[in-house]
This record gives structure tokens, sequence and C-alpha cells, in this order.
């Protein structure tokens, strides 16, 4: 109860002297935890920081810049442009601000707006590509279709190795029905990055829905996939062009595995119940659409579905219950009777056959009303065997039953449409990336195939202690901040321990402690110098030595992505390598003070991927997997440098290792680097 009541105390006394505070905060540190932050995609927290910035000096223009640019990553695209104003009228000549008063303009809907913007960015760097591509991309949204076209041919003159432009202008000759510039486009665009994943996208589109060249479709489709072996969307657009060649095993495998990356995924479940249907595996079938309803129970398309199969499981009420739902909601919907009448009738009920005339009388008029004539009962229910009846809300039997795609391929599609343009450009050419490092951190993100984080000896003995205020998990997929009821609780925590540590004798543990929260909210600096007192009391904390290195290792990867440092720059490279060699050091120590620590093994080796010394790399993640035989990731890792090294039989052992270990990506990943 002290303790609380002082840290009540202590967050009253902050408010009370707020402004004076605020004066004497680091604005230059405090913005650049603020990037920090940005980098991690912890946006909510990086707020906080600029706002303490723009408190202690509202006349700089990078805190409204930076806490723009973190809204319009939340999608808060009127507080960016607001933002974006603020930094506008404090500096005109921040080139960067207009970009993002632009693109958070154009995500509202106000492409003038934008336009304008990017003509004034553009008067300030006229070379600048990217910036040439979003104006073209706003012509198009406004439906200035020569502009786009001929911005699109401007970008590709002036640099004609950029894809991208030509594949925002392959889109622009879609939109125009000009199929055979599209393709030429889209041609040009793979021969010149055999990686832009849109463009097999986009061809396979072509393949589908102008040549019905479904083995096409499913060439590009399949180079999609091994260029984003996570995207959900994929494997279903997959697996309905399987469907329709026949490959029904391989549709069901890609539904499974699509689910296996997002088991909610309403699309993948609908479509893996629809197969198992076809196939008679009802039970299976009852329980994904079962799983649909629960999340949606207005999903009439499932529930018209379930009730079919109830049907063909002898349970009638369930059956009569969800026909019953579907006329309640669509009392127009012929099919929905047909199906009432067959789940009576097979209850015996006499009546039955009400439904059916109600069902034939409507569909005859509807034919009529399409035809001009009214056709026989015969020739009605052929037409609903063969799926030709349609009703205004595209809900017939055959609509239920029909495979559903994804038309929106979610991020890969955001750098070539107006409201898209929120994509990161950097990550168009879609690359394989090793698995992260390991941490100690108080919030992780569970998934299905790993619930839990990996268990380490350390993290169990100070957790027993309870002498910090929550518990630690170890895991390389950390959660996002984003309640900041939560992040104030961490800056408080900060503030508390300030104050125990000037009035108590200093102990490791509350030093290692005030050093996690400053991890929690990315002040790695001020992270790694507590964590090195909390060392010179106890030189054999290791858990403090492995959270050091990790510290330092987001300082030196942060450091590298905010200042845009160039690894053609030898400097600016030599710099980088000696602050990961520092990284190397503390992971080496926590290993003399524990030495069966296998993460630190582990970590190293991710440490030395970034470094590009590959064979420390592989003799890392060796030592990682002596510990550790079903260590997952470390197998993965191992087969990236197998392979980074051009031995594609230990890579593809390795890799088939880590994809029975769990680690989602690694047989798509496997099919890409074995071609």
């Amino acid at each position: 109860m002290k303790r609380q009541a002082y840290i009540i105390f202590l967050f009253l006394l902050q408010f009370l002297t707020m402004p004076s505070l605020l004066a004497q905060i680091n604005t230059d540190q405090v913005i650049q935890i603020g990037r920090n932050a940005i980098y991690f995609e912890d946006y909510v927290l990086s707020i906080q920081y600029f706002n303490q910035v723009i408190g202690a000096k509202p006349y700089l223009a990078q805190p409204y810049y930076y806490r723009g640019v973190a809204k319009f990553n939340l999608e808060d695209f009127s507080g960016a442009e607001a933002d974006a104003s603020m930094a506008i009228d404090r500096n005109p000549f921040i080139t960067d601000a207009y970009i993002l008063r632009g693109m958070a303009r154009q995500n509202l809907g106000h492409a003038p707006e934008a336009i304008t913007d990017y003509d004034k960015a553009l008067s300030m760097q006229p070379d600048n590509w990217d910036l040439n591509f979003k104006r073209a991309l706003a012509q198009e949204s406004i439906e200035d279709y020569d502009g786009a076209s001929a911005s699109f041919t401007d970008i590709i003159q002036r640099h004609p190795s950029f894809d991208a432009a030509y594949i925002g202008r392959a889109r622009l000759n879609l939109t125009l029905k000009d199929t055979i510039a599209a393709l030429d486009d889209i041609n040009k665009a793979i021969e010149i990055n055999p990686n832009a994943i849109n463009a097999y996208i986009i061809r396979a589109d072509i393949a589908i829905n102008q040549q019905h060249n479904y083995q096409q479709a499913l060439a590009d489709m399949d180079k999609a996939i091994k260029l984003q072996p996570r995207h959900s969307g994929l494997f279903i657009n997959r697996a309905f062009l399987r469907y329709k060649l026949d490959d029904y095993f391989g549709a069901m495998g890609d539904y499974d595995y699509a689910l296996q990356l997002d088991p909610l995924n309403s699309t993948a479940l609908f479509n893996r119940s629809v197969l198992r249907t076809e196939v008679r595996d009802y039970n299976n079938a009852l329980a994904d659409l079962d799983q649909i309803i629960a999340m949606n129970p207005t999903n009439y398309r499932a529930l018209f579905n379930r009730a079919s199969v109830h049907n063909e499981l002898k349970q009638y009420k369930a059956a009569l219950a969800d026909a019953d739902a579907i006329i309640n909601s669509f009392p127009d919907l012929a099919s929905a009777y047909v199906l009432r009448f067959d789940i009576r009738q097979r209850m015996g009920d006499k009546n039955a056959k009400t439904d059916y005339d109600r069902a034939i009388k409507m569909a005859k008029q509807q034919q009529k009303d399409k035809n001009g004539k009214s056709p026989s009962a015969d020739e009605i229910l052929n037409l609903f065997d063969t799926g030709d009846i349609t009703d205004e809300k595209d809900l017939t039997a055959a609509r239920f039953n029909q495979l559903l795609t994804i038309s929106d391929n979610a991020n890969l599609d955001q750098d070539y449409n107006g409201k898209g343009i929120r994509g990161r450009i950097q990550d168009r050419n879609i690359s394989i990336e090793p698995e992260p490092i390991f941490v100690a951190t108080y919030y992780s993100v569970p998934t299905e195939l790993k619930p839990t984080g990996e268990y380490l000896k350390e993290i169990d003995e100070v957790n027993r202690t309870h002498a910090l205020n929550y518990l630690l998990q170890v895991t390389n997929r950390e959660a996002t901040l984003t309640d900041s009821t939560e992040i104030k609780r961490h800056f408080n925590s900060i503030e508390y321990y300030n104050s125990y540590l000037s009035t108590h004798s200093p102990r490791a543990i509350d030093y290692f402690g005030r050093a996690m929260n400053q991890m929690t909210l990315h002040n790695y600096q001020s992270a790694s110098a507590d964590f090195g007192k909390a060392l010179q009391l106890a030189p054999d904390f290791a858990l403090a030595s492995f959270m050091n290195a990790v510290a330092k290792y987001r300082e030196a990867m942060t450091d590298k992505a905010v200042s845009n440092k160039q690894t053609g720059d030898l400097g600016s490279l030599a710099l980088f390598r000696a602050k990961l060699q520092d990284v190397i050091t503390e992971f080496e120590s926590a290993l003399k003070s524990s030495p069966k620590m296998y993460l630190a093994y582990y970590n190293m080796g991710v440490v030395f991927i970034a470094m590009q010394d590959y064979t420390s790399a592989l003799s890392a993640f060796n030592k990682a997997i002596e510990m550790k035989p079903d260590f997952g990731e470390a197998f993965y890792n191992r087969g990236y440098v197998y392979f980074t090294l051009g031995n594609r039989n230990a890579g593809s052992s390795d890799l088939s290792r880590a994809g029975q270990l769990g680690v989602a990506p690694s047989y798509n990943l496997l099919k890409r680097m074995s071609d």
C-alpha cells in the first residue's frame, strides 16, 4: 500500500510541476526516442514523446511532423494533415511535411489538394520519382486519366528501371480497357524486377478475367506466394485457381495453410467448408461454418450452407432454425424456401409443399420479369439446379455455394491504388528476412502455432522474486503498446524507480526494473545505462547482460534506419559494425555467467547476419541448436544462412526441419529459394 501511495504521490507531483519538467527535457533525445518508437511501429507511444517536445518547445517543426507520421500510420489522416500543416507553418521548407500532408489528404479523398502539396514538394525535389508516382495515383483517383498517363510516362522516361511506374500505368490501362498495353507494361515490370509481386498478381487477374486461363494464373500466383509467403489472401486465391483446375487436395492444402497464417479468416473457413461439403465431409464442414457464424451471426451465406449441412446430417431442427433465420431476413429469397421445403419434407411435415409452391411462384415471376415469359415448373427447377436464378441480393443457392476470393490483397495492393497510398514504398521489393532476435519483455503476441514464449531459466528466476511490477516473458514477437493508460504506467514506474533509487541503497534488480521500463518505452540509451549499473552491482547478472545486448542492438538498428545511412558509405558501415561487435561482446558476457543460455547464441547469430559474417552466424546457430534440438527459429535462420552461402542441400534440410517445428513460412520460402 505504501508503494502504491508513493506512486500516486509521484504522479501528482509530476502533474503539478509539469511546466518546469517540460522546460528541462532534452528535446533532441526525446525526439530520437520517439523516432525509435515509430521504427518499431509503437505509434501511440511515439505520440506521447512528441507531445512532450511540443509542450516544451511548441515552435519546433520536427515534433509536429513526426507526430503526423505516427498519426498517419494509425490511419488518423485528419490528425496527420493537421500536424503536417503545423510543421509547414513553422518551417515551410520541409519537403517531407508536404509529402505527408499530400498523402493524408489523398487518403481523405481530397486528391486535388494532395496534388497541390505534391507539386510544391516536386518544386523542391523535381527528380523524386516516388513523389511523381504518388501524384500520378492522385491524378488517376480524380479520373484525370490523361494527366496520370502523362505522369507515369514521364516517370518511365526519367527512371526507366522503376518497375512500379510500369505497374501503375498497367492498372491505368486496365481501367481504360486496354488489356494489351497493360500486359506489355506488366511484362516489362517483371523483366526489370522479377520480385515485383504486384505484377504477378495483376497478370494472374488478367489471365482469370480476360483470358480464362487458370493455368497461367496459377503460375503467376505461385510466383506471388514465393515472394510473400505470409499473406493468407494469396493462398485463398490460389486455392480458388486449384479448385478450378480440379486440384481439390491442393486447394484444401492452401485453405489449411491460409488458416495457419490467419486462424480467423472467414473467407478461408467458408471456402474450406464448401470443399468439405462437396466431398461429404459434413462434420468438419459444419465446424468451419459454426466458427464463421460465431464470429458473425448475420453471415447469411454461411447460415444457408449450415442449414444444408445440418439437413444432410439429419439434424433437422438445427437446419430449420437456420433456414427460418434466412427467410426472416430475406423473405423474397426463393432458394431459401426450396431449402426449407426439403428440410420440412424430410421431417415429415405434411405442409412442407407450401414452401415449394411459394418458391416456384416467386421464381416464375422473377424469370418472367427477366425474360418476358413464364417458364414451366420443370424449367424453374433446372434453373435452381444450375444456379441461373439470381435476385437483387445475390443470395441464391448457387451464390451461397460459390468459392470466395480476396479481391483486395491488403498491403500488396497499397502502392498502386489511391486509398492505399499509406503503403510503404520501401517494402515494394519483398525480400526474405531471418527470424528476429528474442527479448525479455512484458508484452508478446501469441500465435496459434506458438501460444507461449520460449523458456529461459533466468527469466523464471527473476519472476519468482516478484521484484518487478510485471511478469517477464521471452519472445521474438513483441506486442505494440496501444493503450495510453498502460504507457502512462511505465512512465510512472520510471519516476518511482528514480525516487526509490535516490533514497535507498541501490540494488541491481532496481536498475534492471527501471531499464525494462525504458526498453518498453524504446529509450534504449537509458536502458543500456541502467543495465550497465545493474551489472556493476551484480557482474554475474546474466539476464542484465543479455538485455543490455538487446538494447545496444536495437539502438544500433534504429540509428541506422532513422539516419538513413547507406551501406555503401564505408565510414557509416564501419561504425555500424563496431556497434554490433559491442552487442556480440555483451551476449558473450551473458554466456560467461550462464553458459547454457541458448537464446544468447541464437541472438548472436542474428547479429552476425546483420554484420554479414555468415561463418560466425552458422557457428552461433549450431550452438543454439546443439543446446535446444527443437529450436525452429534457429533452424530457419541457419537455413537462411546456408542458402545465402549457396549451400542448397543444407538450407533445404534446415527449412524443412523449421517447418516441422512450426515456423510458418518455412515451406514456402523453401520452395522459393529452391527454384
